[in-house]
């Protein structure tokens, strides 16, 4: 049942946030998402429109819009108005306050900040009304957008990720036969040239509200500016925008190169098929000739480009063999002696090292553990990123470059000690491993590159589809997957937390009976892969769970 501000009328404003029921609110949201998904895969588009009208005028769904935009990371920053929702009332007003009738969206605030070629990058901060409607539309349109977007798109979708465009570039490049031809392309600036009349001719999205956001313009130095052309990058919904302008691409490109798509299977012409992978507005095309990716190719993208008012900017679009490799992502592609290998980009392992050096400078004269703290999560979060390549070479030559910063960073502090002093103050014995920078007491160590395994990366289905209900069984097996991958203590977590049974039919789990991670919320009810939400059951329990009517967690199930 939907709720209604007239029950939390007795109470104070404050008290009716704290009061509302999150997890009924994910799950009636939940419920309208999957039934669009369904409308939208039976081609009712009267359907669709009348459940994304109900779900953007919902109570939950309003709710759900203002806690995002409350607690995101921009929820500290404000628009043209310098409003903020920080407290509990305001948010509870906020929620009456997303309504489509008498509805104009404000200026942005413009800002700019830096790019890695020296460059700055134009931002636009909508008002935080502006925000809390377009979190609420894209409720509504992000089910019909993922049902509907490319195998191989993989940029600002959920459940997907830098790792699994790499992945189909390698499975596209690595086997026999393949095309060794690529197109590395870029569009120039993509989100500020996206042409307003073709996106409110051709987008399914309510027309008016989307032309307020279009049209709203933008304030620099106290003067207000008109918005000719494209989306701002600040606003919540507009990756999403993005991906609706450019989710023909992969279509378009291959019936160009002579794929013609049947009802079970796909039906090749002479020409040998191209493959297209897409991350936000960077994608890569691949083919077996490189007059084929000029001639043919290379036309038909310009000409799509064009009718959305965008164009491929020369200075990041190449046509290169794959014996010279190419960048994507932070990652390069490149065959040896008919070998593919993916490895970090000297360009990502440049910009890790000159943030090391420039944090390490700064801290200079900071105590040890303090430095330690800083550096560990830029180390980490960068290996992390790259530990699906073939790294470990790249991640030891890195650990050998630190250990020589640090060293000088100790000498430099101590510049009237011997070595022998520096080296008993700073570095310590660990385990095996000699030299570890690390504390006294050795609590507090630095993070190391070359103790992390490099994991292949398994790659999410294309047509996978996490607000899918019938797709639920193969994200909780892709979640299987990853946590017995990479994340070992997580499970033994999770077993620990369950004395080592099964919550369905309370017997041992064991090794020889095998397991499943279990969502007790499903993704297509707003669940995730929290170790909160998870459980890990028999694989006979979690077939009886999900042949169940109602896939969520039995009460007997709830931890």
């Amino acid at each position: 049942m939907n709720c209604s501000y007239e029950q939390c009328a007795p109470i104070n404003e404050a008290q009716c946030w704290s009061n509302i029921d999150w997890k009924a609110a994910k799950r009636y949201v939940g419920s309208l998402q999957a039934r669009i998904v369904k409308a939208v895969k039976q081609g009712r588009k009267g359907k669709v429109k009348s459940l994304q009208w109900l779900l953007t005028h919902s109570f939950y769904a309003k709710a759900l819009a203002v806690k995002q935009v409350t607690e995101n990371k921009g929820r500290k920053t404000s628009g043209i108005d310098g409003e903020t929702w920080q407290s509990a009332t305001k948010k509870w007003r906020a929620i009456s306050s997303l309504k489509r009738s008498g509805y104009k969206a404000s200026p942005l605030r413009r800002v700019f900040i830096p790019k890695s070629n020296g460059q700055r990058r134009p931002l636009g901060i909508p008002t935080m009304l502006d925000r809390g409607m377009q979190a609420l539309y894209l409720l509504a349109v992000e089910p019909e957008v993922e049902t509907n977007s490319d195998g191989n798109s993989f940029g600002f979708r959920k459940q997907r990720s830098c790792a699994d465009a790499i992945e189909q570039c390698f499975k596209v490049l690595c086997r026999k036969g393949a095309g060794e031809w690529v197109l590395d392309a870029d569009i120039k600036g993509c989100f500020d040239n996206i042409s307003h009349e073709w996106m409110l001719k051709h987008l399914n999205i309510d027309k008016p509200i989307l032309s307020q956001w279009l049209n709203a313009g933008f304030m620099e130095s106290g003067k207000v500016y008109p918005t000719l052309a494209g989306t701002p990058q600040g606003g919540i919904i507009s990756p999403t925008l993005m991906n609706m302008v450019l989710n023909q691409l992969q279509g378009t490109i291959e019936e160009a190169s002579g794929v013609k798509r049947g009802k079970h299977r796909e039906i090749r012409s002479n020409v040998k098929r191209v493959s297209v992978i897409r991350y936000a507005d960077d994608f890569v095309v691949t083919a077996h000739s490189q007059a084929f990716l000029v001639d043919t190719i290379l036309p038909c993208i310009n000409e799509f480009m064009s009718q959305r008012g965008l164009a491929l900017s020369p200075e990041k679009t190449h046509v290169r063999h794959i014996s010279e490799g190419f960048d994507f992502l932070g990652q390069n592609l490149r065959k040896y002696n008919g070998k593919l290998l993916v490895k970090p980009s000297s360009k990502s392992v440049l910009h890790l090292m000159n943030k090391l050096r420039l944090t390490i400078t700064k801290y200079r004269s900071t105590r040890q553990d303090r430095l330690i703290f800083q550096l560990n999560p830029i180390l980490r979060g960068w290996c992390n990123y790259h530990r699906h390549s073939v790294a470990k070479e790249v991640f030891c030559k890195i650990d050998s470059d630190i250990w020589l910063l640090l060293w000088k960073w100790a000498c430099r502090r101590h510049p009237r000690k011997g070595k022998h002093w520096i080296r008993a103050r700073y570095f310590h014995s660990v385990g095996a491993r000699n030299w570890t920078f690390c504390t006294g007491d050795k609590q507090i160590a630095l993070f190391r590159l070359a103790a992390i395994p490099i994991v292949r990366h398994p790659k999410i289905n294309s047509d996978a589809n996490p607000y899918d209900p019938t797709h639920e069984t193969y994200f909780e097996s892709r979640l299987d997957v990853l946590i017995n991958s990479r994340n070992k203590e997580r499970l033994h977590r999770l077993l620990s937390r369950q004395n080592g049974e099964c919550l369905y039919c309370k017997r041992k789990i064991t090794a020889k009976t095998g397991w499943n991670i279990h969502r007790l919320v499903p993704l297509y009810l707003g669940g995730d892969n929290k170790t909160s939400n998870t459980v890990v059951v028999h694989p006979s329990c979690h077939n009886s769970i999900h042949k169940s009517k109602n896939t969520a967690a039995p009460s007997y199930m709830a931890l």
